[in-house]
């Protein structure tokens, strides 16, 4: 027999003698009454993970403030500016203040700049760029 064959039945005995480890392995099925009251307790625990795809979190449960002191640190934070915003709203504010920025260049030499890139061969083709999509 030729090594390629002999390579290949081995592959192929190892994929079975390692399904067949696995089946013996796998423990009988649990009932649903069961996983529910594994989850109930692992809920009362505490060990249950948040939703979403992410590392168990320890939340804490009880806050050393009141409702009353937290919605005053809020305002005042609000006030002063030192909020953090929600979502993508820092990345559209720091886009605001970036266009709002007066330009340094003309318009002129902007597009100078541009048809001597093209000329030389330095633009890049529109869909084609480091974040274009794949074909």
């Amino acid at each position: 027999m030729s090594q390629r064959t002999i390579l290949t039945a081995a592959a192929f005995a190892a994929c079975v003698l390692c399904q067949a480890v696995m089946a013996q392995s796998a423990s009988a099925p649990v009932s649903r009454a069961d996983v529910k009251a594994e989850t109930r307790a692992a809920e009362k625990s505490g060990k249950l993970t948040p939703a979403g795809e992410g590392p168990e979190v320890k939340v804490s449960r009880t806050s050393t403030k009141t409702r009353a002191e937290r919605k005053a640190d809020t305002l005042a934070a609000r006030r002063a500016g030192t909020l953090d915003p929600a979502g993508d709203a820092d990345i559209a504010r720091n886009d605001r203040k970036i266009a709002a920025q007066p330009t340094t260049v003309s318009r002129a030499a902007r597009k100078a700049e541009t048809r001597a890139q093209e000329k030389s061969g330095q633009l890049i083709p529109a869909g084609e760029g480091p974040g274009a999509p794949r074909k």
